[in-house]
This record gives C-alpha cells, structure tokens and sequence, in this order.
C-alpha cells in the first residue's frame, strides 16, 4: 500500500537548511495497523504529512497503490488524498457552526454528493461511532471523546484505503482514549490500513506495528508485544 524509498525532507530558510527527515526506508502493507513514535523534532508527523500527501518530499521516492506520488499538482493531490486517504487529527478539525452530521458530510459536499444522500451516510457513519443521537448536536455541545469520533466517522465517510491519525487520543483521558483505539481497531479488522502517530506507549501496544524515529531516521520497527 505505502512504500517509501529514501525519502529526505528538508526546510529551507534565509541562511541554512533543516533536514527533518534523513533517509527513510519503510513499506507498509494493506490492511496494517501500525503507530510512529518518538519525541518531538524526531520527524514523525513530517512523516505523516508526507504519506498524506499534505507535505511533499525534497528526496527520495514514496509510491501510493503502486503511484509514484511526487510534483502533483494542487487538483492531482487532492484527488488522490479524497480517493485514498482519510485523516483523523488531535484537535478534531470540526467545523463550530456545522452541527455532528454536518461536518461528517462535508467530504461528500465536495464529491458533489446529493444532500439527501450526504445525510444519510453521514447518519449511518455517526450510528457506527455511536453518536446517532447526537447528529444534531454543535460541536462545543460534544465531549472531546464525542468529537473525535465525529471526526472519525468524517475521516470514513469516503471509504478510504489508508487512515491517517496524528495524536487522535492526545487530548483524552485514557478511558476515552481507549474508546477510541476500539474503533480504530474495528476499522482496521474492516481492511482499512491504519497509521497513527503517538508519543503514548500504551495507545502504540493496542497496534500490530511500532515504528519507532529519532533525528529523522527509523531507529526501531518492530511487531508490538501486546497489540490488542
């Protein structure tokens, strides 16, 4: 599903360059269910940016389903992230004046999706992360935890191939946290591939897979102990 070759990020100022990311070397097959850790400025939501195709890369080669992503137009990326690509991130990214069902829709609106069928599907997807009830509901009238799944359900409403998460339980508790993780979970047994970004240890044990970066290079990759 993801392959990356070499791949090297560098951000350019007046004076000098920063090289976040030094030569990455990852491949990541359908249907897995992994985590990127390390402490900040170690390169991992680079990373994720790059796989998201919301950043692009200086070096190296990163294929999507066999497409060589690299010097996309505006309207080449955005077709590719709304085919494949969902994402999920730490402060939800709802929008405050769209109640629950709304802002499920909204990646429908841009498919030119009907409203009678951006509704539906929207309240199907809310009834599988369990707010149906809430579909009416404003975002600042949700819990955090209800707000990521909304945002969750948004992130799915497209059917993508990959999930995309950045920090998604960096602003819960740990029993909402691990609410979460269970729909994580339940979309990846779908087939769906997942890749969440976390500097949490416990929240990395509940996927098949730790890839672990320190000063934009892989330094660990390994199947976690625990994942359950």
């Amino acid at each position: 599903m993801i392959q990356l070759n070499n791949i090297r990020k560098s951000y350019r100022t007046e004076y000098t360059a920063l090289e976040v990311l030094k030569g990455i070397d990852l491949t990541i097959e359908t249907g897995e269910f992994a985590a990127i850790m390390g402490s900040s400025g170690s390169g991992k939501s680079t990373l994720l940016n790059i796989m998201g195709i919301l950043d692009d890369y200086t070096i190296g080669e990163y294929y999507l389903a066999g497409t060589l992503i690299k010097d996309l137009s505006q309207t080449q990326a955005a077709y590719y992230r709304n085919q494949m690509i969902g994402f999920v991130f730490q402060s939800f990214n709802l929008l405050s004046f769209k109640s629950a069902w709304e802002n499920v829709a909204l990646p429908l609106y841009y498919q030119k999706v009907d409203r009678k069928k951006r509704k539906d599907m929207a309240m199907a997807y809310l009834d599988k992360v369990g707010l149906k009830d809430w579909a009416e509901h404003l975002p600042n009238q949700l819990s955090g935890g209800q707000q990521q799944r909304v945002a969750i359900a948004r992130s799915l409403i497209t059917q993508p191939k990959v999930l995309l998460a950045d920090e998604p339980t960096g602003a819960l508790d740990s029993t909402t946290s691990y609410e979460v993780m269970k729909i994580f979970k339940e979309v990846n047994e779908q087939g769906i591939t997942v890749i969440l970004v976390t500097h949490e240890n416990d929240i990395a044990a509940k996927c098949k897979r730790v890839i672990r970066l320190k000063d934009g290079l892989i330094e660990g990759n390994t199947v976690a102990a625990s994942a359950s």
